[in-house]
């Protein structure tokens, strides 16, 4: 057997970590989380991060390793996952990669060429103050072929692009590019056809979440990191602390985490969908782990 990368990605509310679980005890092999948020300590319930349990049958890497005051960047990620794969393929094992952010997984499957730049708090808060409409003009600038890419309206990005001009003296689109790794890969994606039905998990799994302290996980972050921690003003966690800070119901707080999480499913629903390598299951089919089983063993490397 050929040591290669198994990825499964999709939706948020899809069953990617319990199919990986079961995958994972019949290759033999470590699962490597792609979640942005279960990387940070705390961050648990509402991450719907491995349950204890889970982690001792099979070993799972990049999970709570920082803190949420601490930044990761993508670059970090990257290195910090590549270095795992290579240690696995080192030992002759397949590892999967297993989460929702897709950004992640492009880092490793694409291999993506990142600025090692990480955030410039001083200088986004100088750039930010001149507004968008300068600062994009200044971005066309020093940095043509990422205007180019970057919508005029959008904040975020053009700020980073001046970020890692400003440091490094470098335009970004000059910075950028990709190196893919050689090992082989197959990407499966889960997904649920039916939005109604996938609505009533994303609903069942918030009041699951609720039911097994997900206000008491948010009030600790509070007490220990305080009320302004970004991390806080993520998906569900935000709509948690406005429902501490009476500013909704509990149930209104489920709802509009309901329907945030739903937006974002299309989101990423869209982002995947645009990868034409992956091969895609009906995460409510009966026989999904077979279905997914036949394929990674119709793998010529596997």
């Amino acid at each position: 057997m050929t040591p290669g990368l198994i990825v499964i990605c999709g939706p948020t509310a899809t069953g990617k970590s319990s199919l990986a679980l079961a995958l994972a005890q019949r290759l033999g092999g470590p699962i490597l989380s792609a979640d942005s948020r279960q990387i940070y300590r705390g961050f648990d319930i509402g991450t719907a991060k491995p349950s204890v349990t889970d982690q001792e049958d099979v070993p799972h890497y990049l999970i709570d390793i920082c803190d949420p005051t601490e930044t990761l960047t993508v670059a970090d990620y990257q290195e910090q996952a590549q270095a795992l794969i290579a240690q696995f393929h080192a030992e002759g094992q397949t590892p999967l990669l297993v989460g929702g952010t897709g950004l992640y997984i492009r880092a490793i499957v694409e291999g993506l060429k990142i600025p090692r730049v990480p955030p410039q708090l001083a200088l986004r808060s100088q750039l930010q103050s001149q507004g968008q409409i300068q600062i994009y003009q200044w971005l066309q600038q020093v940095d043509p072929p990422a205007a180019q890419k970057i919508h005029a309206h959008d904040q975020v990005r053009t700020l980073r692009a001046l970020e890692v001009f400003y440091t490094t003296g470098i335009p970004l689109s000059a910075q950028q590019g990709k190196n893919p790794p050689s090992y082989p890969i197959l990407q499966i994606g889960l997904d649920i056809s039916d939005l109604d039905q996938h609505t009533d998990i994303i609903q069942q799994r918030t009041a699951a979440m609720v039911e097994q302290g997900w206000l008491t996980e948010v009030q600790k972050l509070i007490d220990h990191y305080g009320a302004e921690l970004p991390l806080l003003e993520t998906l569900g966690y935000q709509e948690m602390k406005a429902h501490i800070h009476q500013q909704f119901s509990l149930e209104d707080a489920a709802t509009q985490t309901v329907l945030h999480t739903r937006q974002f499913a299309k989101r990423q629903r869209t982002w995947f969908r645009a990868n034409s390598a992956i091969h895609w299951f009906d995460a409510a089919n009966s026989d999904l782990l077979s279905l997914v089983w036949e394929d990674i063993q119709g793998q010529s490397w596997l």
